[in-house]
């Protein structure tokens, strides 16, 4: 029987209420045995709800919970950090959600108290390991579409609420850290290398500050990777990977549905279907048997940084009108 490896959650964050936590209680490999609130009364009525033994009315008595090895932090962007480093100095590993900083600078500082504490941080992009993404990489790796050339991508929603913490600028809100950075971590992974210099687009809200809708150029050796992100559009997720003898889309890239299979398709009519799977359910049974088995974690915390940094390079290119070096 698999000795569970034991999950403290901080916050009551929507995401971990309503996707993570539900799915990390139907791994073998994950125990939630905690949750955290500012407010004890809303932790509490977490805990009751799904289930989780302990609710403590601060963080700081959840990374002082010694039975506690790993802590999932979804709180808002300008949080990531802060807390991640409280945790790792409590020894406590850390899956922290994406992005994982506010800039690159800001990340590098979860790679030192990583080494300086012993722990494990991990950045929370699930859709790194979900099998359709792992099928899609494996194609074109062996040729499938010829060599890979272009890479395009959509991904928008519409959400105009001035109290959501999405368009709240000094939070870390905006299309491109919230959602353009699906794109980027996809193309960085399936060309497995860095772009070399980046070009942005950015149309800002007039009351927020934050960007609704960002289009980013990337230029990497082996060829180019385009997308664009929003905030103010009616919803749609697509990735299409373009090769000189063929294409490849993912139709659901991004919010992938754990209640039904997922679909690749090759433009040579072949269609894939991805068995039903829950892509929160992947992410938290590898990162905890990586802690179990002493193996590599999923994604490295390097792998994290490089990502804020095409993601800075981006705001700095759409600020000047020009290109911009990673």
């Amino acid at each position: 029987m698999t000795d569970k490896v034991r999950w403290g959650i901080l916050s009551t964050a929507n995401i971990a209420l309503k996707k993570v936590i539900p799915a990390m209680q139907r791994s073998p490999w994950c125990e939630i045995t905690a949750i955290a609130s500012r407010d004890l009364s809303k932790a509490r009525q977490a805990a009751d709800t799904l289930n989780i033994p302990n609710a403590y009315g601060s963080y700081e008595e959840l990374l002082a919970d010694d039975s506690i090895e790993v802590v999932y932090n979804p709180l808002p962007n300008h949080l990531h950090v802060p807390w991640t480093l409280k945790a790792a100095e409590a020894r406590k590993h850390v899956l922290c959600e994406k992005p994982i900083a506010l800039n690159a600078e800001e990340a590098k500082t979860l790679i030192d108290a990583r080494d300086r504490y012993g722990v494990r941080i991990q950045e929370a992009f699930m859709v790194r390991t979900h099998p359709q993404w792992l099928e899609t990489r494996r194609l074109i790796r062996e040729g499938r579409i010829g060599t890979l050339k272009s890479i395009t991508g959509f991904f928008s929603y519409d959400n105009p609420d001035p109290a959501n913490i999405r368009n709240q600028l000094e939070l870390g809100g905006g299309a491109l850290m919230d959602i353009g950075c699906y794109p980027i971590t996809i193309s960085r992974w399936i060309f497995a290398a860095e772009p070399r210099r980046v070009l942005g687009l950015i149309e800002r809200d007039a009351e927020f500050g934050t960007d609704t809708l960002t289009s980013v150029v990337l230029d990497f050796a082996q060829g180019q990777s385009t997308f664009t992100c929003s905030t103010r559009l009616a919803p749609y997720q697509r990735m299409i990977f373009h090769g000189t003898e063929g294409q490849i889309e993912v139709l659901i890239p991004f919010n992938a549905p754990n209640d039904r299979p997922t679909q690749i398709v090759i433009d040579d009519g072949d269609l894939i279907e991805i068995p039903v799977c829950d892509q929160y359910e992947i992410q938290g049974t590898l990162f905890s048997r990586a802690l179990r088995e002493n193996r590599e974690q999923p994604i490295p915390l390097e792998d994290a940084v490089n990502n804020m940094a095409v993601i800075d390079a981006v705001f700095r290119s759409a600020a000047n009108g020009q290109w911009e070096i990673v």
